[in-house]
């Protein structure tokens, strides 16, 4: 299984797959197909399916498992998968969670629903953990706040062995990626989510992953070149991209928006649909879009021409 050792293979970009949907608003599986191809020709490690930038909210159960299957295919063992199995109840999130551990899954996603104590959440993963996925990845995700307790992760990651990961979304992120990693040690693999502008931070604090929707190839030539010691050269690459970035994340549906039209642009996906509650932009904001979604196009081309040159 690709994946196993989350903070020793899980490293680099973790693409968050996005949703594409006919004009007859079907789950458009070759479009799924050609997408997750597109995540492993940028040299991505791995894929998350069926997740906030996917329109998890929108989605129906029959159409998570079918995503998962068509995802797991074309991945081919390229990429690890994580499966989304983030539910308002915790019985749906463990019949998720079985499923994505038969089909060869390396991880799961679960978001806690709203309201949670403490005792509840460590029962509420105590559950997931019995269902038998292999890794459980928590999504620390307060886009207004600073999330859960340091503290409070690291007492779950103790009780719960397969608690493995926490991908961070939390305001500000830095300190937080900071703060956990001086209390759980190398004892979970810890990624950061929307926090897109906040890259070279993140890098900065020694993050396993990142999870973006777009400019994969970008986000791969950046960690290389990190990697490389190249910090200059990577610090270049990511200023060109702020302006693709600073447009797409000022808010979750115009990023959903931003990226799907952007791999309209690209062939990839047939059609730009979204499903309520994303809005449409409006006239000034679509005109926008349409200049930086082909500079977006035109950094991934060049970002994949130098890995593979």
């Amino acid at each position: 299984m690709v994946g196993v050792d989350p903070r020793g293979e899980l490293r680099g970009i973790v693409a968050s797959l996005h949703t594409p949907f006919s004009a007859a608003d079907r789950v458009d599986e070759a479009s799924l197909a050609r997408l997750v191809d597109h995540c492993a020709q940028a040299g991505c490690c791995g894929v998350l399916v069926a997740a906030v930038a996917g329109e998890v909210g929108s989605l129906r159960l029959e159409e998570r498992r079918r995503m998962l299957a068509v995802v797991a295919g074309a991945a081919g063992g390229r990429l690890a998968i994580v499966a989304g199995i983030s539910a308002a109840d915790l019985a749906t999130s463990r019949a998720l969670a079985q499923e994505a551990a038969l089909a060869g899954a390396a991880m799961v996603l679960w978001q806690p629903p709203p309201g949670l104590d403490d005792v509840a959440l460590e029962a509420s993963l105590s559950a997931l953990a019995e269902a038998g996925p292999a890794r459980i990845m928590l999504q620390d995700l307060d886009w207004q706040g600073s999330g859960l307790a340091p503290r409070l992760i690291a007492r779950l990651a103790e009780r719960v062995p397969t608690l493995a990961a926490v991908k961070v979304e939390t305001v500000p992120a830095g300190p937080k990626y900071t703060a956990l990693r001086s209390v759980v040690g190398d004892r979970l693999h810890l990624s950061g989510g929307w926090a897109a502008m906040q890259m070279l931070d993140g890098l900065a604090r020694g993050l396993d992953a990142f999870v973006p929707s777009g400019i994969l190839p970008v986000y791969v030539r950046i960690w290389d070149l990190w990697a490389a010691g190249c910090r200059d050269d990577a610090r270049a690459l990511f200023e060109r991209a702020l302006p693709v970035l600073a447009f797409s994340n000022q808010q979750i549906e115009i990023s959903i928006r931003f990226w799907k039209h952007v791999r309209c642009l690209q062939g990839i996906f047939a059609t730009a649909r979204c499903r309520p509650p994303v809005r449409d932009l409006d006239s000034v904001q679509q005109e926008e879009a349409e200049r930086l979604a082909r500079r977006a196009v035109q950094l991934e081309r060049e970002s994949g021409e130098a890995r593979s040159g």
